[in-house]
């Protein structure tokens, strides 16, 4: 089975593809049937051949390499996105719906469109839809998205000056906890360890299992130990360093290496 990853716009979310007989590079633009229906792509995985027994569902097929014509008909439901924004942004403020519009989203046969936003609880917008319909004429679907996701469709720059890791790279969201940030020492400022979705930092669960590792070589904090130097209490850990700093018994504090402690 001749099978490509495809990217959608914005975000790293990578989905599968039977190319059948088309030979595709990364980086191709392809049309596919996607679940939502006809939509255009970018090759992110080149083909290459897939035994099916590995895999247990079957895969949507690409329709065709996309052509020049397709291209023009991307660029033209781009601008009707940014219409069907406005408009939609607008009813929205005239129904005072408590909803924050985030995107919108033109299948590739015109046959439907989807508002993707935000609430922080269930809204009615029937009205909303009817509205939209009689405006639009065609098929609405408006559907609610977290605020993690919204990032992901915006896009943007993390404090660390880089692309947003769920825009560039991150396929799924995993679970990020505030244990995590006192593992690794981090300040438990809200400000400084939540993204920009107002959610905890998705980076902080990628390296807490090196910090479990470092982790073990040291004593804990408050626990007594004996060193060359005499008796102390650890009062700091410093696990990239590898050191703890201990308040001595004969008074004073130093800072030694774990290293230190195996001699």
């Amino acid at each position: 089975m001749n099978l490509i990853g495809v990217k959608f716009g914005r975000g790293a979310r990578v989905e599968y593809f039977q190319a059948q007989d088309l030979e595709l590079q990364m980086g191709d633009l392809v049309v596919v049937d996607a679940e939502k229906g006809p939509t255009l792509g970018t090759v992110a995985v080149p083909s290459k051949e897939e035994r099916l027994r590995f895999f247990k569902r079957s895969f949507r097929k690409v329709i065709r390499r996309a052509t020049a014509e397709d291209l023009e008909e991307g660029e033209r439901l781009r601008e009707k996105e940014k219409e069907a924004f406005e408009i939609c942004r607008r009813l929205i403020g005239e129904l005072e719906i408590p909803m924050k519009l985030v995107g919108v989203e033109y299948l590739f046969n015109g046959s439907k469109v989807i508002f993707y936003f935000t609430a922080e609880r269930r809204v009615d917008f029937r009205e909303l839809v009817r509205r939209l319909a009689a405006k639009m004429k065609m098929r609405i679907e408006l559907r609610q998205i977290g605020v993690r996701d919204e990032a992901k469709m915006i896009g943007g720059v993390g404090c660390c000056g880089r692309e947003l890791c769920c825009t560039n790279f991150m396929q799924d969201f995993g679970l990020v906890a505030i244990k995590m940030a006192k593992e690794q020492g981090l300040s438990l400022n809200p400000a400084k360890i939540s993204g920009q979705c107002g959610r905890l930092m998705c980076c902080l669960s990628f390296e807490v299992d090196t910090y479990h590792e470092l982790k073990k070589n040291l004593p804990k904090i408050g626990k007594r130990i004996t060193t060359k130097h005499g008796e102390g209490k650890v009062i700091r850990q410093n696990l990239l360093l590898q050191t703890i700093t201990l308040e001595m018994e004969s008074g004073g504090i130093i800072t030694i290496k774990v290293d230190e402690l195996r001699k």
